[in-house]
């Protein structure tokens, strides 16, 4: 799943314009002393946000929600990508335990479904998106709305038919370690990984290891044929045509359901330690040294943004990093960000209109939050 942030992540379009409350700043000599402006709250920056461009809109700032629209504070959305971070997270759990080594390759674990010329893409290269793993390929049927995901695909399918996809083609992957491009394709081996050393199902694990300890009472991920989702929610459409109840995006990748108030648990417990030991803890924010397909990712200047534990590292317009993950489905366009101390959080769920891209009004989101 591609991430729903511009390719440049620092650009004039980053500027805080008069659609949104001015956020704190340092004060200019002429008004050195006077108070500086209060940073905006949840609902001022809902408030911003233009009802051409969203039906509605859920945002949490700093633990206290505002809406517009038909949406409530508790509603329920698909997190779409977001999902990763719970995966990742799940694999570094595995990595403290030692039953998963990050310096071993893939195929060690998944020998029938990742070509040999694949030998040399360890288990970190997945996480931090350097493997150069291809593209998710696209399967012949019907398109659900996901793009290239497929009812009828199972995620050894989808493996399957992405390397078979790049042979055809006859793609030269990058050294591994040296590109960072994002890819959703790194997420599904993960998760045949977790199976693989467990014994359990993926979504066993996940409710073992995060979902339960934390108490997240409204996350889940649906089994794959199961295309509905808990009330209250918003209902979508895209293109006139309602989306809310839909094949549910794929499984360790982009699957899970999610509230507000879950996903600031959750990324409260992750910043604070809660479910890594500090060995793995340090990987959660270390970003790898390595180049970046722009096209493909959210990284600026071509550096690597994501981190080994998936964090999207994004670059406030006063050099301050914030961490954390964007998400969309078909209606649904979605995040979480946080200062590395927790000092500023956020987590939105936009219901688009499909009139602009809205990844502009993503970022002063960010901006409005983040910022002091």
């Amino acid at each position: 799943m591609r991430s729903r942030l511009a390719p440049a992540l620092v650009a004039p379009a980053l500027v805080l314009g008069a659609a949104l409350p001015a956020t704190a700043a340092e004060p200019r000599p002429d008004t050195a002393g006077a108070t500086a402006p209060a940073s905006p709250s949840a609902q001022d920056i809902v408030d911003a946000l233009p009802k051409s461009v969203y039906t509605g809109a859920l945002i949490r700032r700093d633990g206290v929600g505002a809406t517009m629209g038909p949406v409530v504070p508790d509603a329920y959305f698909r997190i779409g990508s977001t999902t990763k971070i719970f995966t990742q997270t799940v694999v570094l759990q595995l990595v403290a335990e030692r039953r998963i080594g990050l310096d071993t390759p893939v195929r060690a674990y998944l020998p029938t479904l990742v070509p040999a010329m694949y030998e040399r893409v360890t288990v970190g290269r997945l996480l931090d998106h350097t493997s150069g793993f291809p593209r998710p390929a696209r399967t012949p049927g019907p398109d659900d709305g996901a793009g290239w995901w497929l009812r009828s695909v199972t995620p050894t399918g989808l493996l399957s038919a992405s390397f078979a996809a790049a042979a055809d083609r006859s793609e030269t992957p990058p050294e591994p370690g040296s590109v960072q491009q994002y890819n959703g394709l790194n997420a599904f081996a993960l998760g045949l990984i977790v199976e693989k050393v467990t014994g359990h199902s993926f979504t066993h694990e996940l409710r073992h290891r995060i979902i339960r300890p934390l108490g997240l009472r409204h996350t889940s991920l649906p089994a794959a044929d199961d295309p509905t989702i808990p009330s209250p929610h918003a209902r979508v459409y895209v293109d006139g045509d309602e989306v809310t109840e839909q094949s549910p995006y794929p499984w360790a990748e982009g699957g899970m359901i999610s509230t507000a108030a879950d996903l600031d648990r959750f990324l409260t417990a992750l910043f604070r330690g809660r479910l890594l030991p500090p060995a793995q803890q340090k990987l959660v924010f270390a970003v790898p040294h390595a180049s970046s397909a722009t096209t493909n990712t959210s990284c600026a200047d071509g550096k690597a943004c994501f981190s080994i534990g998936g964090l999207m590292r994004y670059k406030l317009p006063n050099g301050q990093s914030v961490w954390g993950k964007t998400g969309s489905r078909p209606g649904w366009d979605n995040g979480f960000f946080a200062t590395r101390d927790l000092g500023h959080r956020v987590v939105y769920s936009l219901n688009p209109t499909g009139a602009d891209s809205g990844i502009t009004y993503i970022q002063r989101i960010l901006i409005a939050s983040l910022m002091d």
